[in-house]
């Protein structure tokens, strides 16, 4: 994600204006703005349901390797992740793939990528017994079933989230979630952003709540991950305080970031571990670590490690979201696409959720994780500000266009529905929830399992635009 060149990142950091830079250099004039989508999936065997074995998802990278333009990136000779011409394919720590996509121009750029990687995952997949499962937390397998891919960070992490909170390995090993990553022209723009995208959260939660389940019975959320990610680490995680205040900007979140706990450095490809004490990045920057000074690749680096619901790195994440069933993976994008890249929409959406303060903000959202769309708001629940938000993003959408035929509006068509019955993703699997675990796990694959083939939604017209990427994905063979 981040605009600088690996030289540039190498050089020592003698100030926060520096870090203020790194966040700064993410802006970009409004012709030049994209939308990137990060796919997490489960991976379980496909007859058992349980999480999937490292062996064979290392052999799912392999072999996804040799179908198509990657590069495969290993530590300590096992294979960890696959690196393409702007995107990549990662583990998480309980082996869920994650698709980081390119930062399209738009939607269906987005989907065509999506659709590619789907394509050959899965068909490889199904040879090595395995499946997808767009849901936001393993059904079935314990934490201590999973097994941790080894990734030398996770020998620092999983053991600091054991003093950190008390979900905080659940997090690591049991959840998987969407995230949209978004553009801004300037530092106005993109606090207005983070300050909306912060407000939505408890409609993120609510309207995407898929993952009712946890160790193989109905866990009393209907986002479970929400509540796993609220369990996780109070320093890092939740709600962004100083997006209350009258002006946020690039230096109240430095402030916020330079306080919160570093997990590691990376020196000659070695984690350096600093959770040993408190030891913060402006602890680091004032007095390094073990004869090493800070620079713009250990702030890259401590960025990613900071969980908020919104978050810079330096572009705008929003993270409220739970894996999805296919059809509807590209949803959230679409949401958020339609209200934060359209000045009318954004607008109006503000005056719909502007929070009254940061404590009403964060009971609404724990609210959100067990109620869904039934959560008390305002004079109503959060199923109101959903269709009203649904009706602002289609118009935004449709103002965004392109061309006649390129309504992105397309993408919010199965979201609609769930709006207007109130009745989400969660609530529709423990509906049908049966006792038997085979009639389970057959459930779980009707509700979410990714199929073998999902089909581009590109209108003709965008495919035939000489200025349109839509389609064009280097997942082709």
């Amino acid at each position: 994600m981040s605009t600088f060149s690996r030289d540039h990142l190498d050089t020592p950091v003698t100030g926060t204006g520096q870090l203020v830079g790194f966040l700064a250099a993410g802006l970009k004039p409004r012709e030049r703005w994209g939308i990137g989508v990060e796919f997490e999936k489960l991976v379980i065997d496909a007859v058992t349901g349980e999480a999937g074995d490292y062996p064979r998802i290392a052999a799912l990278l392999e072999r996804l390797a040799a179908a198509g333009h990657w590069e495969r990136i290993f530590e300590d000779g096992r294979i960890i992740a696959l690196k393409g011409p702007g995107s990549s394919i990662t583990l998480e720590p309980g082996g869920q793939l994650e698709l980081s996509g390119r930062l399209c121009s738009d939607l269906f750029c987005s989907h065509g990528d999506f659709a590619g990687h789907i394509n050959q995952a899965t068909a490889i997949a199904a040879e090595l017994g395995l499946a997808f499962l767009g849901l936001g937390t393993q059904p079935f397998s314990t934490l201590e079933q999973i097994a941790w891919v080894p990734k030398a960070r996770y020998g620092i992490m999983g053991p600091y989230m054991l003093r950190s909170g008390d979900m905080g390995q659940r997090m690591m090993k049991q959840t998987a979630g969407i995230q949209v990553n978004l553009d801004a022209a300037d530092e106005t723009d993109c606090f207005a952003k983070l300050r909306l995208a912060q407000a939505l959260a408890p409609l993120l939660y609510a309207l995407f709540a898929n993952a009712p389940l946890l160790d193989g019975v109905p866990s009393g959320f209907l986002s479970t991950r929400g509540e796993i990610w609220a369990r996780t680490d109070p320093d890092r995680t939740g709600l962004l305080p100083f997006l209350f205040e009258p002006a946020p900007g690039f230096a109240g979140y430095v402030d916020h970031a330079l306080d919160v706990p570093m997990y590691f450095i990376r020196r000659d490809g070695n984690f350096l571990d600093l959770t040993r004490e408190r030891f913060s990045f402006r602890r680091y920057l004032e007095e390094g670590f073990a004869g090493y000074r800070a620079t713009l690749a250990d702030w890259d680096l401590h960025l990613s490690t900071l969980f908020t619901e919104v978050r810079l790195r330096p572009q705008i994440e929003v993270r409220s979201m739970d894996s999805l069933p296919p059809a509807l993976s590209m949803a959230p994008a679409a949401l958020l696409k339609g209200l934060l890249y359209d000045p009318a929409a954004a607008g109006d959406a503000w005056t719909l959720c502007r929070p009254q303060s940061l404590g009403a903000l964060q009971e609404t959202l724990q609210a959100s994780w067990r109620r869904g769309l039934h959560t008390a708001w305002r004079s109503g629940t959060l199923r109101d500000l959903a269709r009203e938000c649904l009706a602002l993003a289609r118009a935004g959408l449709r103002r965004q266009r392109r061309c006649e035929s390129c309504d992105e509006g397309i993408f919010l068509d199965g979201i609609d529905e769930i709006a207007a019955s109130g009745v989400t993703l969660a609530e529709r699997l423990l509906e049908k929830w049966p006792a038997d675990r085979r009639q389970q796990l057959a459930g779980l694959k009707e509700h979410c399992a990714f199929p073998l083939t999902v089909a581009s939604l590109c209108p003709e017209r965008c495919l035939e635009d000489p200025k349109s990427d839509c389609g064009h994905h280097f997942y082709s063979t």
